[in-house]
């Protein structure tokens, strides 16, 4: 079936869809929220500030998975040697409200795909149409995985990394709130985000952007670029490094073989 005339709709009736495409978005963050607000104790004090506790369950599992390799306490935590402090008055309101929107951007964000899914729907074929919720399930888990990632690898890593790290004994950690609710944000977003890769992959060789001969050739370069994203994230030794950089490499080979797929099909539809 031909795709539906993009032209019947002007450029500013674009913007206009566009534009009510981020105020529900927006309202259904903010929703999200306020619904959040009332568990934000909960909220901060076991889920966002549970990476400073050596009871955490990452820290705990390390531990467990020390014991079992007959390396006794070498990676157990015991004691993270830092405070969190407050330094600006207004300090913990702003800190409250964007963690709640944070949050409610995470518990929005199936809803948001299905409003970016019915903005771009129009240009695409009745049965990639009708694949809508596969879209919005497969991107979601991507998603959620990535944000449960971030959480329990990535921030527990540098949580410990910069405790346990001092260039003197004369030196006391006394970390802001706002730095320790930046990494928190970073981390969970950013890895969030890296795990839609293979979405963006897909959308991107059906655009005819990129192709998996492309993604292979400079494979090395993408390697590159993880690795550093893997050293910057996590504390400067092989095994942390090696444990973040190895799901974003499975990742990235993943956005290889779909690409791979989408590119044949291409193929075959053009024969």
């Amino acid at each position: 079936m031909a795709k539906k005339n993009l032209g019947e709709m002007s450029f500013l009736d674009h913007l206009e869809e566009l534009r009510w495409l981020l105020v529900r978005s927006t309202i259904a963050i903010c929703i999200m929220a306020f619904v959040t607000y009332f568990i934000s104790d909960y909220l901060f004090d076991q889920i966002i500030l549970g990476p400073t506790r050596p009871s955490f369950f990452t820290y705990v599992w390390f531990c467990d998975l020390s014991h079992q390799l007959g390396f006794a306490d070498s990676i157990c935590i015991t004691k993270l040697n830092f405070i969190i402090q407050n330094t600006e008055m207004e300090g913990q309101v702003n800190i409250f409200v964007w963690m709640c929107l944070l949050a409610g951007f995470i518990l929005s964000f199936p809803y948001i795909l299905w409003e970016l899914w019915k903005f771009i729907s129009p240009a695409l074929y009745e049965k990639e149409r009708k694949n809508a919720k596969v879209f919005i399930f497969t991107s979601s888990l991507l998603f959620f995985l990535g944000v449960i990632f971030g959480y329990y690898v990535v921030i527990p890593m540098s949580v410990n990394f910069v405790a346990t790290f001092s260039i003197s004994e004369m030196v006391i950690n006394q970390f802001t709130l706002d730095s320790y609710m930046g990494m928190v944000k970073t981390s969970i977003l950013a890895s969030g985000l890296f795990f839609e890769l293979p979405i963006i992959i897909y959308f991107l060789t059906k655009l005819g952007l990129v192709t998996p001969d492309f993604l292979r050739k400079y494979w090395k370069y993408a390697v590159v670029i993880i690795l550093i994203i893997a050293a910057i994230v996590t504390p400067p030794d092989v095994v942390s490094q090696t444990i973040v950089a190895i799901p974003m490499l499975l990742i990235y080979e993943v956005s290889i073989l779909i690409s791979r797929i989408v590119y044949r099909n291409k193929l075959k539809e053009n024969v």
